[in-house]
């Protein structure tokens, strides 16, 4: 046989082994895709299809009992018959109970999917819960302030996270894949710098718990130094005050919220013009500035800051110049603090990495909720309602009035502006 043949021969083997490599990769699924459909596809237990039918026989019986709620609260508002409360009370009892009808709505649509046997639509309908149960707390908070109800939504929130993990099928594919892969692919990461960045490229930041929890943290720290420094440079020049928004440490949360939703919604833009940049956090800092102070007041009748009579103010929650401060600061933050923050979390040790950030977190857990305990015992003292729960006696003994006028020099407690009393 000839060079010529020899060569001819060899290339028609290659090009027919290329041929048979390619359809295989066109007829067989990679196997994590295989194994998540597979998930997908497999019958629901027995129990989670019971389980499916107590959520709409649970959600019919709640939605008859809360639309009789809403009917008897319209018709007492129009015939004048309903309790002396105020608007901001009113607004909020009704937030609640739609609330509370679009969350047996979502269950009854969760029951059905489960019924179905259609399992990764039943865990995304699980997101829309989540919402529903952070608002439906919220309300219960303006309403009733720490009050037992707000465990039966904890305790709801964590059993739905728990099971979507177990319905999800990418999930439950992912605790199978995932731990055997990250770990080397962040030594990379880290070992390259870029460990922490969205490798998609489409933004800055990859948003997971880590880089959130750690963003939520250090703005919180540095919102509170800064806060303290203007106010004792411009605001009472030679007074110093204490500027922190929570029982421990030198944080101030609404900084620390304030960073997190800059990141969330401009994590996209960061290679946008500065103006576009500005506007959009002047508006967003100004949303959620107006939102806290609302929050507060009906809650706790606490009031932290008034811009009454400045420029542009907005019922003396936001102003003109507190927006552009916003404005300014997410310029700052996502064009230079955002990089270097990123940079200063990549320092942390590897074998510290998750034990920090877990102890870090617990930390911060039981140090909102106790600040809320103790701004709701301090505003049920100042309303002169009786301390009797354990819990009330606890802050009264350590946290007393004068502890937390100290603690909180900025805000003050008018009970009466509460939705409570209102």
């Amino acid at each position: 046989m000839s060079d010529f043949e020899n060569s001819k021969k060899l290339h028609e083997d290659i090009e027919l082994n290329s041929c048979c490599w390619y359809k295989r990769k066109l007829s067989v699924p990679a196997a994590s895709d295989s194994s998540a459909q597979d998930i997908d596809r497999k019958k629901l237990p027995l129990a989670v299809k019971i389980f499916g039918a107590l959520c709409i026989a649970a959600a019919l019986f709640g939605l008859v009992g809360l639309g009789e709620s809403i009917w008897s609260a319209v018709e007492m508002l129009r015939h004048g018959t309903a309790p002396q409360i105020g608007l901001s009370s009113i607004v909020v009892v009704f937030v609640r109970l739609f609330d509370l009808a679009l969350l047996a709505v979502a269950y009854m649509i969760i029951g059905v999917r489960l019924l179905r046997n259609q399992r990764r639509y039943a865990a995304i309908m699980l997101y829309a819960v989540y919402v529903l149960l952070i608002l439906g707390a919220l309300c219960s908070l303006m309403l009733y302030g720490m009050d037992p109800r707000l465990i039966l939504y904890d305790v709801l929130l964590v059993l739905m996270i728990c099971f979507q993990v177990y319905l999800d099928p990418g999930l439950r594919q992912e605790r199978i894949d995932w731990f055997k892969k990250r770990e080397n692919t962040l030594r990379k990461e880290q070992s390259e710098g870029t460990l922490g960045r969205d490798p998609s490229g489409k933004g800055f930041l990859e948003l997971n718990f880590f880089n959130l929890f750690w963003i939520f943290v250090v703005c919180s720290i540095l919102g509170d130094v800064m806060e303290s420094i203007f106010h004792v440079i411009v605001v009472d020049p030679g007074h110093w005050q204490d500027r922190a928004g929570l029982l421990f440490g030198p944080f101030s949360p609404i900084y620390g919220c304030g960073a997190l939703l800059m990141t969330l919604f401009l994590n996209r833009l960061y290679k946008r013009n500065i103006v576009l940049v500005f506007f959009l956090s002047a508006i967003i800092g100004g949303a959620f500035e107006y939102f806290v102070s609302v929050f507060m007041q009906y809650t706790f009748g606490a009031v932290a800051w008034d811009y009454t009579g400045q420029w542009l103010s907005i019922g003396g929650r936001t102003c003109g110049i507190a927006m552009c401060a916003w404005g300014a600061l997410g310029v700052v933050w996502l064009k230079l603090l955002l990089p270097l923050l990123l940079k200063l979390i990549d320092l942390i040790p590897w074998n510290w990495r998750y034990t920090l950030t877990t102890i870090a977190a617990v930390f911060m857990a039981i140090d909102c909720v106790m600040s809320l305990q103790a701004l709701d015992c301090w505003y049920e003292r100042l309303a002169n309602d009786p301390v009797n729960s354990p819990i009330q006696h606890f802050y009264a003994e350590h946290f007393d009035n004068s502890w937390m006028e100290n603690r909180f020099q900025s805000m003050t407690i008018h009970p009466d502006s509460a939705v409570r009393n209102s």
